[in-house]
């Protein structure tokens, strides 16, 4: 059954900026309401046409609360969609020619986006305290009636003690930490109890080491190294410098509100089976490992383990995935593509040129993009603002994407102070750099603006390179599986580019790339077939035969490791020719056939080596046992059957020499056969 024709509401705020309804029709196809106040004086307008029970999208996030208690007094919930054209487009210096970006602001908003898996986390308020001074203990005397509190001083040479023991005052040094909010497990070395009879400062008794603490959250007040990489990003993790009372004064506040059951999204979805880390105990893709700031990614045997309860969700795992193994989900890649697809879409439908995608998330980026529409120029009319939760996130299949749609440039809006390290972006942003410079996109038409000022993010948007249009943008589906997203979006890169080549160097370390095999050298004992975590290479179950797969292969030297020979080398590269054929084949042998049956095994070159090695150098193939050297060229069932027919006993070695004993020694000294004077 069709779906209704969604309803377009624009609003000029009080005809504080232009409208273009025509570009705006165009571009989503369907009915455009024009208003000029919709919260106010024309809320009965609005109210009609939510009455109609047609699909709405409302130009408006200010008023958002009042519309959405209006939908709801009718009964109406998930079928209306918010965007915000007024800071994005309509409040600019450039808004008189902003209409294709409106429309394609109107149009993004509604594609759909799917929920996001949610992780619980519990809290009964059970509260370590760890302090060095007397500021711990004011801190916990504020909240010893919300909190199950237990005090642990570092220093306490001239802390007093309480007149009333509220609560347990122990000394002691923490010697490693770990968990999260609701399951924190602190290892304590030092531990000691103060002695009943302190006066004038606290005296202790006897110390112990190893006492574990589990609580549900942990305020910090020694002033020293915080127990957890990245700490504000551990939830339940408070850390404040005892000489900044307003530091101090927020960690209370925040973990008098920590105690319940608390949500968060679960930001990365994790398939073990596609993961590349390792194979046989040697070490293979470490990406994700090298970029969490958190810690929450640890090796566990042949893959990765997510820890979602400690993961802050800065998505550089996902983007640096070369197999898709790491996904993030807030939204999902695919889901995210298919909302720039329809954006760059619509813009080009509704009359926009050169269109650069600034890519921000919330916290940072709808701040500074308000600021400077309220207070300064605006952003450009060509700049279409595409949220996402964090730009740490953004991989190179969204890059690729975006120039493959019809993008001119694309900007990573940043923190002039990140939260995240940006090794990771800045990673992806030169692989892709160099596929699009090779393409004839453009020179550094993909960036990382890093900044805290709104007008300097003006000023960088209109200094950023333009690049160069694709003369036929794709329009390629974007699919659920990344890495099959990802070939996709190289492939449509590929296509769409206006100076297109088949090969682009790139450099080491990056996912993409060949295997190089020395043929000489190469055995076909398919090890490295075993090793190959994402069935790049590949054997034939027909006759001895290597073949590779490029569009597959990550460049995690697992064949490399483990090939016996060294015969394989890898090299980082995109080869678009090669993506787009089938297998080929590395190396290709006749099998060598059973003498006795003629059945096909191995191969002719290792059953010759083998041969070549061990006749006439070992005693089971030499002299008397020359014939045995057939068995080595029979098939498993013929070899058992000769060696059980002949009597063939392996062990049957020559014997050998008599061991030497200090007794013969000092018998041929005796005899002066010992070569001594």
């Amino acid at each position: 059954m069709a779906e209704t024709a969604r309803t377009v509401v624009v609003c000029s705020c009080d005809e504080t900026m232009p409208l273009d309804t025509a570009a705006i029709g165009r571009a989503c196809g369907g009915a455009v309401k024009r208003g000029d106040q919709m919260c106010r004086r024309e809320l009965d307008v609005m109210r009609m046409l939510m009455e109609t029970g047609a699909p709405l999208t409302i130009a408006c996030t200010q008023e958002e609360p009042l519309f959405r208690e209006a939908a709801e007094d009718l009964g109406r919930r998930d079928d209306i969609v918010f965007t915000n054209i007024r800071e994005h487009a309509g409040w600019s210096d450039e808004a008189d020619r902003a209409g294709p970006k409106m429309a394609a602001l109107l149009a993004a908003a509604a594609e759909p986006m799917p929920a996001t898996p949610l992780v619980t986390m519990e809290s009964e308020g059970v509260t370590l305290l760890l302090g060095r001074d007397s500021t711990a203990l004011e801190a916990a005397a504020r909240l010893a009636d919300r909190l199950d509190l237990t005090v642990v001083l570092t220093h306490s040479d001239d802390v007093v003690p309480p007149r009333v023991t509220d609560y347990p005052i122990l000394r002691g040094r923490v010697r490693n930490a770990a968990g999260w909010l609701g399951a924190f497990e602190v290892t304590l070395d030092g531990v000691a109890q103060p002695l009943p009879s302190s006066r004038e400062a606290f005296r202790f008794g006897p110390a112990k080491d190893g006492a574990v603490s589990r609580c549900d959250i942990i305020i910090d007040l020694t002033g020293g190294q915080p127990l957890f990489p990245a700490h504000e990003l551990r939830p339940g993790y408070l850390r404040a410098d005892p000489r900044d009372p307003a530091a101090v004064q927020r960690a209370v506040f925040d973990a008098a509100n920590l105690v319940g059951t608390f949500d968060k999204p679960r930001y990365i979805s994790f398939t073990e089976s596609l993961c590349a880390h390792s194979r046989s105990k040697i070490t293979g893709c470490t990406r994700c490992l090298d970029l969490c700031p958190t810690g929450a990614i640890t090796p566990a045997g042949d893959h990765v383990a997510i820890d979602a309860n400690i993961c802050a969700g800065c998505g550089a795992c996902a983007a640096a995935c070369p197999t898709g193994a790491a996904a993030y989900a807030l939204p999902p890649s695919d889901a995210g593509l298919r909302r720039l697809r329809t954006m760059l879409a619509a813009y080009r439908a509704a009359g926009g040129a050169s269109p650069v995608v600034l890519v921000h998330d919330v916290d940072h980026g709808d701040p500074l993009i308000d600021a400077l529409a309220r207070f300064g120029r605006g952003l450009p009319a060509n700049v279409l603002p595409l949220r996402v939760n964090e730009v740490s996130q953004v991989g190179p299949e969204w890059i690729a994407a975006a120039f493959a749609y019809g993008a001119t440039g694309l900007r990573l809006l940043g923190r002039a102070k990140p939260k995240h390290e940006t090794t990771g972006i800045l990673a992806t942003l030169d692989v892709s750099g160099r596929l699009l410079s090779a393409l004839g996109y453009g020179e550094g038409v993909a960036t990382l603006i890093e900044t805290d000022d709104p007008d300097a993010l003006r000023v960088a948007l209109d200094a950023g390179p333009r690049g160069v249009a694709s003369p036929s943008p794709s329009s390629f589906m974007p699919l659920d599986e990344k890495r099959r997203l990802l070939q996709l979006s190289f492939r449509a890169l590929h296509e769409a580019a206006p100076a297109p080549v088949d090969v682009v160097p790139l450099p080491k370390g990056a996912p993409f790339g060949t295997v190089n095999l020395d043929q000489a050298a190469c055995t076909l004992c398919l090890s490295c077939v075993s090793a190959c975590p994402v069935g790049a290479l590949s054997d034939n179950p027909e006759r001895p035969m290597l073949r590779f797969t490029e569009s597959l292969c990550v460049q995690c030297g697992l064949c490399e490791a483990t090939c016996p020979e060294d015969a394989i080398t890898i090299a980082a590269q995109v080869d678009f020719a090669a993506w787009n054929e089938p297998r080929r084949v590395l190396k290709e042998e006749e099998p060598f056939h059973c003498i006795a049956c003629a059945k096909p095994f191995g191969t002719k070159s290792t059953i010759e080596r083998i041969k070549s090695r061990l006749e006439e150098k070992h005693w089971m193939f030499s002299g008397a046992n020359r014939s045995r050297i057939e068995v080595l060229m029979m098939c498993d069932d013929c070899r058992v059957q000769r060696v059980v027919n002949e009597g063939f006993d392996p062990h049957a070695a020559p014997e050998r020499p008599r061991v030497r004993t200090a007794e013969d020694y000092l018998r041929e000294r005796e005899e002066g056969k010992d070569g001594l004077n």
